[in-house]
C-alpha cells in the first residue's frame, strides 16, 4: 500500500510562560512511523506521557533556537530516556551551542548516557538539507529572531504507484514484478509481452509536507521555503493589539502569520505560540481568517492528520 502516516500531536502551544492549559513549544511529527520531535519545552517528557505518544520511539529531535522555552526540556527528555534504558542512537539538529550547554550539564552532573546522541548543528543560509531515508526529507531554513533561529520544512518524498492486483492477473504479470512496477518501470509478463506500467498500477497520492516556523519576526523571504505546504505551522504570539511589541521582540501576529500563508499559497495554516496574556485563542482565528481562511489553533493535545 502507498498510503502512510503523515500526523502532527502537539505537545505545547505557549509562548515565553506557560499557562495551566497550554505548554511551551513542542511538537511530534509521525512520517511513515518515523517520529520527529519539533522544539522541547519545559515538560515536553509529561506531554509525550499525557498523551500516550510512543516516548522512545523518537530517534530524531529538532530545536529551532536556544530561548528556554524552545528547548529546556530536553535535558529531563534524555536523561528519562537513558534512566528507562534507552539503546538506540539519537540525533539532535540544533544551533551548535547547544551541544556546549547539554555537555557541561553532563560533566557538572557526572552524566553519561547509555547512548550516542549524534549533533546536527544547524545553518541560516537558505534551504538546508539536514535529515533523508528513503521516505522522507527534512530542510532547515531561515527565520529572523532576536538570536539565531531556524524554521524546518518535512518532506515526503514520492509515494511508489499502488497496485491493482486485478490487472495483474489481466495481463499475466508475476507478483515477482510488484516492485518493479511500484517503482513505476514496465516489465515483460509471463506470455514474454511487455507490460506498460500504467496498464497495471494507479498513481499514488501526492506527497505531503510540514513548514515548522517557529519565532520569528514578520519575514516575507519565508514564502520561498514553505510554498504549496500542506500545512504551515507559524508562530502568533500577539494580537494586533501588541504588533508594536511583535516586532520589538521579533515575534509575529496572527494577521502576518495568515498574510504568510496566503502568499505562500500553503492549503492550511496553524498558529500557535500564544502569549500567556491571552485567554479566548478564538481571537487569533478571527483576525487571521479575513486574510487566509482555512486557519487551526495548535492548541496541546490536537492531533492533526495531514
Amino acid at each position: 500500500m502507498s498510503s502512510q502516516t503523515f500526523e502532527l500531536l502537539i505537545l505545547g502551544s505557549s509562548s515565553a510562560s506557560p499557562t495551566s492549559e497550554r505548554n511551551p513549544s513542542a511538537q511530534l511529527l509521525n512520517i511513515a512511523e518515523r517520529y520527529f520531535l519539533i522544539d522541547c519545552g519545559e515538560a515536553t517528557q509529561i506531554q509525550l506521557r499525557r498523551f500516550k505518544a510512543k516516548f522512545q520511539a523518537i530517534d530524531h529531535i529538532f530545536i529551532s533556537h536556544l530561548h528556554g522555552d524552545h528547548f529546556f526540556g530536553l535535558p529531563g527528555l534524555l536523561s528519562s530516556m537513558h534512566l528507562l534504558g534507552r539503546k538506540q542512537e539519537i540525533t539532535i539538529y540544533c544551533p551548535k551551542e547547544l551541544k556546549d550547554v547539554m555537555d557541561l550539564m553532563n560533566t557538572i552532573s557526572d552524566t553519561r548516557f547509555n547512548f550516542t546522541v549524534n549533533w546536527v548543528f544547524t545553518k541560516n543560509d537558505g534551504l538546508n538539507l539536514i535529515f533523508e531515508d528513503d521516505k522522507v526529507e527534512v530542510f532547515s531554513f531561515p527565520l529572523k529572531h532576536r538570536i539565531f533561529c531556524t524554521g524546518f520544512l518535512f518532506k515526503e518524498k514520492p509515494l511508489p504507484r499502488k497496485i491493482d492486483k486485478y490487472k495483474l492477473d489481466k495481463f499475466k504479470v508475476s507478483t515477482a514484478d510488484v516492485l518493479q512496477l511500484k517503482n513505476g518501470n514496465d516489465v515483460v509478463n509471463q506470455e514474454g509481452i511487455t507490460i506498460k506500467n500504467k496498464q497495471v498500477t494507479i498513481d499514488p497520492r501526492d506527497p505531503k509536507s510540514y513548514a515548522y516556523a517557529s519565532d520569528t519576526i514578520y519575514l516575507p523571504a519565508i514564502v520561498e521555503y514553505v510554498k504549496d505546504v500542506d500545512l504551515l505551522y507559524h508562530e502568533s504570539t500577539f494580537l494586533n493589539d501588541k504588533k508594536e511589541r511583535a516586532e520589538k521582540t521579533y515575534h509575529s501576529t496572527a494577521e502576518q502569520a495568515a498574510q504568510i500563508a496566503k502568499a505562500a499559497n500553503v492549503k492550511q495554516l496553524l498558529l500557535g505560540h500564544f502569549s500567556a496574556r491571552y485567554g479566548d485563542l478564538d481571537q487569533f482565528i478571527a483576525e487571521a481568517q479575513p486574510f487566509f481562511d482555512n486557519c487551526l489553533l495548535a492548541t496541546d493535545g490536537k492531533r492533526i492528520t495531514i
